[in-house]
């Protein structure tokens, strides 16, 4: 049997929401904010979970201070969301170094389930190189996607608006995709956030 690997999640909570008009993170979600549904998720994995925050942090960190998440700040959030996986990956390097992988997630995608998480937790086999990543029934890939900590020194360079995919598109032969079907919708307007919040209610 397949011992379980040591992968903690790093969730990316560090822009500014400008389309959205006001912070994407403190958008009401059920009786709760939006990024203390996605704390609250991501937790039951079981995984160690470390958020990272940059634009309005001093509203933010209140909200989720008294949760389990290690919280770090990105001062360089405005040069974009390399600069937030680099922060992430860096702090994970330092608190959790016999870390096998690396979850990256992000605060507006509510849709994504504890057990998506967990099924791409449980494809990893610690070594080999994997890269594993959401598809959506429309065929996009990307995030939630796990790196191998062999990929660790690649993300940490990231800088500027090159994101995960940036190593995801470079590494084309390691990818393996989990099949998520519409997990992946993400909040960019308040018309979207409302639909989503409609979907949310449905399925709950």
């Amino acid at each position: 049997m397949q011992k379980m690997a040591n992968v903690p999640i790093i969730l990316l909570a560090a822009g500014r929401s400008s389309r959205m008009g006001q912070p994407k993170q403190l958008l009401p979600w059920g009786n709760q904010t939006l990024i203390e549904h996605q704390i609250q998720t991501f937790l039951k994995t079981g995984s160690t979970l470390i958020v990272v925050l940059g634009a309005n942090e001093d509203l933010i960190v209140p909200v989720i201070e008294k949760t389990d998440a290690l919280i770090v700040i990105n001062r360089h959030w405005k040069t974009g969301k390399g600069s937030s996986v680099s922060a992430g990956i860096k702090a994970l390097a330092e608190f959790f170094p016999l870390a096998d992988g690396a979850l990256i997630t992000l605060v507006d995608q509510p849709l994504i389930t504890v057990e998506h998480l967990q099924n791409i937790i449980d494809q990893l086999h610690p070594g080999r190189k994997q890269i594993i990543v959401s598809q959506s029934s429309t065929g996009w890939k990307g995030v939630p996607a796990l790196f191998d900590r062999y990929y660790f020194e690649e993300l940490k360079k990231l800088k500027g608006d090159e994101g995960a995919k940036k190593v995801i598109q470079t590494s084309e032969h390691a990818v393996k995709c989990i099949e998520c079907g519409d997990l992946l919708e993400d909040i960019d307007t308040a018309d979207n956030y409302q639909r989503l919040l409609q979907k949310s209610v449905s399925r709950s």
